[in-house]
């Protein structure tokens, strides 16, 4: 109830605060009170306070297209705003209303919703100020064993099945990441629901004319749009003026996919919650094996920030291939016309081939690298290291694949990091990360780090690491602030004692303001 006895509803595509002069809708009256009213300006301003977001600002979080079932509940919504018309997500609903989701996973869900690639609130928003004082949602991070829990019971289950439970958990802050590929069954299982759905693509720029074309067709079919994610120009322009537009062939594809297909993934991440693939178990020999069905992100961070902000939805984990086509052909799905001329798994053009008879679909991949190599980074937390052989969850120094290798990122040694320490004015400041390889959270802030080193790359700040597990962890422990992998410090040009890092936010742009705040 509000404080004239009437309900109050939230909706999140129409929150604007009672009493705001710039909603035709409202019928609780002026912003500010009449002599006659029993409220005073104090007690509206608690009523304003108690609304999510102003109407301006919801329909700038929320000015994308997605599924049929949103686009038809446009027409229902009017306001006084000239922003474009936004997408009605639900129903209205009271504040107290009972809880639709059972279990804990219900709690750890929604605040505001933000498009894939969230950027920051305007500062030149005309709402008045007093109608954009907010109270903040706490909201809690997911926890791992309630996912977890999740897969298990999921593991049988259909993908329609799993489909509509993620849909459901979800709603508006999860989307299907679409290939142009055979993952678009993953658009027909979600439209199978009833729910709405949002889709999302990787646009490198190097798709097959064919690929571009499906994406019309499904676009089409279905009435949505899909939201296209690009490479940033600058980066690619750099790539390609400095080692040509196929050097891939030659020191390998990690590069061009991190530049034209990681970086904008993790952009696109940031502004949801939970993420759908079309990852198989059966894709790609030696690193997919163990797909689950659902699980907490390891690699990317989603809307909140931090390790275990993000969920990842893998409905068709346990499909064979086979299984995936036989549906297609039943539900007469658009598919890319590259299918037909031996194309199994596809990629972006210079990258892909058809495949012969006999041959495993990511054989058409990356053919002249080795064959248990063929990810391009946007599914590295799944990649299955057979040479851990389970050490990788151990506490000790057995043989794992190291991580933050780049040539941007110096390795330092315990002599390295004591010089470091009893240096008192040193030429160039220092951001070293103490990390154990085999440690989740150090594989999952990785490409960020990686990200980050690069744009130091000259700038008079040294970007290092020093492996503090093992042998080394007393020390780091005692002399360096270790409480937790990782843990980042930034050595100052004219102090010896270093600053740690003290959020768990760990992507670039974070990082970078605490660098540049010390530097």
């Amino acid at each position: 109830m509000n404080l004239e006895g009437r309900p109050v509803f939230r909706s999140p595509f129409n929150t604007c605060p009672p009493f705001s002069p710039l909603c035709s809708t409202h019928t609780h009256g002026p912003l500010f009170p009449s002599p006659s009213s029993s409220l005073n300006f104090s007690q509206r301003n608690l009523a304003v306070s108690e609304t999510n977001l102003s109407l301006c600002d919801s329909k700038m979080a929320l000015a994308f297209t997605s599924s049929p079932a949103i686009h038809a509940s446009l027409s229902s919504s009017s306001s006084s705003c000239e922003q474009p018309k936004v997408s009605q997500l639900g129903t209205f609903q009271p504040l107290d209303r009972p809880q639709l989701l059972s279990t804990a996973l219900n709690s750890r869900r929604r605040s505001v919703v933000k498009p894939l690639n969230a950027e920051p609130k305007r500062n030149d928003s005309i709402v008045p100020s007093a109608a954009t004082i907010v109270a903040p949602e706490v909201t809690e991070k997911v926890e791992a064993e309630d996912f977890e829990n999740l897969a298990k019971e999921l593991q049988n289950a259909s993908p329609l099945e799993i489909m509509d439970k993620a849909l459901e958990i979800f709603g508006d802050d999860i989307a299907i990441a679409f290939s142009g590929a055979e993952d678009v069954a993953l658009i027909e299982y979600a439209h199978l629901t009833g729910r709405p759905f949002r889709v999302f693509s990787l646009d490198t720029g190097r798709l097959n004319p064919e690929t571009y074309q499906l994406f019309d067709a499904v676009e089409k079919h279905y009435g949505i749009r899909i939201e296209y994610m690009f490479p940033d120009a600058v980066e690619v322009q750099a790539l390609v003026r400095t080692k040509g537009l196929f050097s891939f062939y030659e020191d390998g594809h990690q590069e061009c996919c991190r530049v034209r297909k990681v970086r904008p993934l993790r952009r696109a991440l940031k502004g949801l919650r939970a993420w759908i693939t079309g990852q198989r178990k059966d894709q790609s020999p030696g690193t997919r094996s163990e797909i689950p069905v659902v699980q907490v992100d390891p690699s990317f961070e989603g809307l909140d920030g931090g390790a275990g902000s993000l969920v990842k939805w893998n409905p068709v984990a346990n499909m064979d291939g086979k299984d995936i086509w036989n549906f297609l052909r039943t539900m007469n799905v658009p598919v890319n016309a590259l299918h037909s001329q031996g194309y199994v798994s596809i990629g972006c053009e210079p990258c892909t081939r058809p495949v012969l008879p006999g041959q495993h679909e990511r054989e058409g991949r990356w053919w002249w690298e080795d064959a248990k190599a063929k990810e391009c980074g946007l599914h590295k937390g799944n990649i299955k290291d057979e040479s851990v052989n389970g050490a990788a969850q151990t506490n000790g120094t057995a043989t794992v694949t190291d991580i933050f290798d780049t040539k941007d990122i110096v390795t330092l040694s315990k002599p390295g990091v004591e010089n470091l320490l009893k240096l008192e004015d040193r030429r160039e400041p220092w951001l070293v990360v103490l990390y154990a390889p085999w440690c989740q959270f150090c594989r999952a802030m990785e490409g960020s780090y990686v990200d980050l080193a690069e744009k130091l790359a000259g700038s008079g700040v040294k970007v290092g690491k020093f492996r503090a597990d093992g042998e080394q962890k007393a020390f780091a422990q005692q002399e360096l602030q270790l409480g937790s992998f990782p843990t980042i410090l930034f050595f100052p040009k004219h102090s010896s004692k270093p600053i740690k890092y003290p959020s768990e936010k760990r992507d670039v742009d974070s990082l970078l303001a605490f660098v540049n705040a010390l530097r």
